[in-house]
């Protein structure tokens, strides 16, 4: 196993452990659900977006793998004080990533870049793509999105 290897399982065990922003958000200004029919991970994503098209704050909830939370907390930590443009830019990036290409040098994926491998491992791609697919929709106006067709 290697130091990226170790670190990734860390982090995401971490994350499934004690997910960040795990709760119903109050008022949100978007919503939208994400389904993966094929292994029952469904998430909500709540967003608050204020007049600037800053994001202010995300929460979600939902199930799913330990992957799938651990992307949808890492995805809530990253998105905060963002605006639309900048969220849309992250989740080209991380889709890419994850699909095995390789991130734009001008973005800054901070933590996001320990799923940097899971292309290594074509039937995980989807959960860690679900809750972003939850987020686009949402900025889209969707109010639902399935992995299956959108990856």
């Amino acid at each position: 196993m290697t130091v990226s290897d170790e670190l990734y399982q860390q982090v995401i065990l971490d994350h499934n452990r004690n997910p960040r922003n795990f709760r119903k958000l109050d008022d949100p200004t978007h919503e939208a659900q994400g389904l993966n029919p094929l292994c029952g991970d469904e998430y909500t994503i709540f967003l608050k977006v204020d007049d600037e098209n800053v994001i202010r704050e995300v929460a979600y909830e939902g199930h799913g793998c330990a992957i799938s939370k651990a992307s949808a907390s890492l995805m809530s930590e990253e998105l905060m004080g963002k605006s639309e443009a900048e969220a849309r830019e992250l989740f080209k990036e991380f889709h890419g990533m994850i699909l095995g290409n390789e991130p734009d040098k001008s973005c800054n994926l901070g933590k996001l870049a320990v799923f940097s491998g899971v292309w290594k491992y074509p039937a995980r791609v989807k959960c860690a793509a679900l809750c972003w697919h939850a987020l686009r929709s949402a900025l889209d106006g969707d109010d639902v999105v399935s992995t299956e067709g959108k990856m």
